[in-house]
């Protein structure tokens, strides 16, 4: 999220469900979706999205287009798409991205609009599945990084720890089983509407390059 703050409100909403979350392991999160199209949540996550950049998806639109349209018009418009559960994810076009051993890394890139609601979904579920995990997990968390992990790894050495097992998966995005990935998914949010609105995600077509309707 580079260096943009958090928005105080959208803060202690993270902070009572990631509380709530440790407290109570196995209580169950039934009113989440209507957080997703918060004003705030939603202003956040777009400011988020606009700090990563990142390229047009299929409709080819980009910040600037937004902004011309009016922003908070357009966010209204996806939080009404929301609220009223008509929201859809668009295709994902699919790019292709050289890798140093001279094969090519599939990238998805999905729209703003899709980008924006992803963010959002992010900002209210992060806090809950961050109480789950163990102290020594340090990818793909908020305020944790690989260098921290090679440090945590040092020291370990100079507690007479010398045995390291470094260990990668091949293709793991591209392999997961997603009908496994969503139950679990599920189970964590406790809440239907919100597991469905994640499940189209999942289900959403990829455009490939020079194509119009590829899966």
């Amino acid at each position: 999220m580079g260096n943009l703050s958090t928005p105080k409100r959208v803060q202690r909403l993270q902070r009572a469900l990631h509380a709530k979350a440790k407290a109570e392991p196995g209580f169950r999160f039934y009113a989440l979706y209507d957080k997703i199209y918060r004003e705030d949540i939603l202003a956040h996550a777009y400011a988020c999205c606009r700090v990563n950049k990142g390229a047009p998806g299929v409709d080819g639109q980009d910040f600037a287009d937004v902004e011309a349209y009016g922003r908070e018009r357009w966010l209204g418009e996806l939080a009404l798409a929301l609220r009223e559960e008509t929201y859809r994810p668009d295709p994902i076009r699919r790019v292709f991205i050289p890798k140093a051993n001279g094969k090519l890394r599939p990238l998805g890139i999905s729209t703003l609009r899709d980008r924006v609601c992803m963010t959002a979904a992010m900002l209210v579920l992060e806090p809950i599945f961050e109480a789950d995990l163990p102290a020594e997990q340090y990818a793909y968390r908020p305020g944790r990084n690989a260098q921290q992990a090679v440090v945590e790894v040092e020291e370990a050495l100079f507690r007479s720890h010398p045995d390291v097992v470094d260990a990668d998966l091949s293709n793991y995005f591209g392999s997961i089983p997603h009908a496994e990935l969503l139950k679990s998914v599920a189970l964590g949010q406790k809440r239907h509407l919100t597991y469905h609105a994640e499940r189209h995600h999942h289900g959403a077509p990829v455009l490939l390059p020079g194509h119009t309707g590829s899966r």
